[in-house]
């Protein structure tokens, strides 16, 4: 599996495009911090379950240290803290069966819990030198950010249901987007493919409380029992407990994200963005090194000022790689810029990772029309804050 190198940092020179970016495929250590409400009364049993997830985790490939604190001003605040070689391990393992069964004997004990993930830029040892500790690589360089957080949700339907799925989720009232002084819903983009929905939302401000409002919304809560009878997997999203493991299964991380902070740059062409999505159809197995492709391929394409690429995020969960990019171009115009593949090289890189079929070669310009025309979802809804 090939390596992402560290994220190159914009620069302002006139061939390149001055870009935000994110990322959890760089090698770099990776700091987990998660913020939890503990029950009165169940200290105890929060304890020993912290304790039993301890020896558990301790043999995941890539963990490197755990800590547990409680608040000195309010008891019932906790804070775990762990360390990881790099996000992508990690990652594999929270998303992974085994871990919802290893935090299931938390559930009864807290009131809400909050996770942040931080790669590691900068330490000191105790004399107060700057060091790049034997324990891992650390982040070479800060990235900019563009003040919005990514989510993406996925989930099937029933086939044969795809047309009243699609219909029922296109035409709904617009939700409130204003959760609080600071944070709103900005940007919500549907997807189909198949009987796939993906769903991304991008949010300014807590994610988190983003989600919580729009999951109390009257018109999104009838939207989704609309859908409930559609679905391949049944959930019940009033229970708790069903609504945590329908959420734990649909969630679609974003790995890594670029965006254009003023537009295209350079000579990029004017006109309208087209925002796009790609469901590439991975190699079991082979999940976290297509991601690692495109991202770096789409890293190439934005140090070219002339490109029409003007953002491109990339969701994973194991092996579903879903790329949305938004373009002042249409998709067709550029193959191999759409599918993400900048030469031959990695177009035969790309074709061991992924199933092409034998009329889908992606070292000729129809074979990637093709395999750009399989992998292309279709449009549901793209809703947008008035003012964003």
């Amino acid at each position: 599996m090939s390596t992402l190198p560290q994220t190159p940092q914009p620069t302002t020179t006139p061939s390149m495009t001055t870009r935000s970016s994110q990322s959890s495929l760089a090698d770099s250590r990776l700091r987990v911090v998660l913020l939890l409400d503990v029950r009165s009364g169940a200290e105890e049993r929060f304890l020993r379950a912290y304790d039993e997830l301890c020896q558990q985790v301790a043999s995941v490939p890539g963990h490197l240290s755990d800590q547990l604190c409680q608040s000195i001003e309010d008891p019932s605040k906790w804070l775990i803290t762990s360390e990881w070689e790099s996000a992508p391990p990690f990652l594999a393992w929270v998303d992974s069966e085994a871990h919802r069964e290893m935090v299931k004997p938390m559930h009864g004990c807290v009131e809400d819990t909050r996770s942040l993930r931080f790669g590691i830029l900068r330490e000191t040892d105790k004399r107060g030198r700057g060091t790049t500790s034997a324990r891992g690589r650390l982040q070479a360089a800060p990235r900019i950010g563009d003040g919005l957080v990514r989510y993406g949700l996925t989930f099937t339907v029933k086939p044969g249901s795809e047309k009243d799925v699609a219909a029922i989720l296109a035409d709904y009232a617009p939700v409130e987007t204003r959760v609080d002084d600071t944070t709103r819903l900005c940007r919500t983009s549907l997807f189909m493919t198949g009987n796939r929905v993906v769903r991304t939302v991008e949010v300014k401000g807590d994610l988190v409380a983003a989600l919580r409002h729009v999951s109390m919304q009257p018109e999104v809560r009838a939207v989704e029992a609309a859908v409930n009878p559609h679905l391949e997997e049944p959930r019940d999203l009033d229970d708790p407990d069903a609504a945590r493991e329908f959420f734990y299964r649909a969630a679609l991380p974003v790995v890594h994200h670029l965006t254009a902070v003023n537009g295209a740059g350079g000579g990029a062409p004017a006109g309208p963005l087209r925002r796009h999505a790609l469901c590439y159809p991975v190699r079991e197995g082979s999940g976290t090194a297509v991601s690692r492709l495109l991202a770096r391929q789409d890293e190439l394409a934005m140090n070219d000022g002339t490109t029409p690429l003007v953002s491109s995020t990339i969701f994973q969960h194991e092996d579903l790689v879903v790329r949305m990019i938004d373009m002042r171009a249409p998709l067709d115009q550029d193959p191999a810029l759409s599918v993400g593949v900048g030469g031959k090289r990695a177009a035969a890189v790309l074709s061991r990772l992924v199933e092409c079929g034998p009329d889908r070669d992606l070292s000729h310009e129809d074979g990637l029309r093709r395999f750009l025309a399989d992998c292309d979802m279709e449009p549901v809804t793209d809703r947008r804050a008035a003012d964003y």
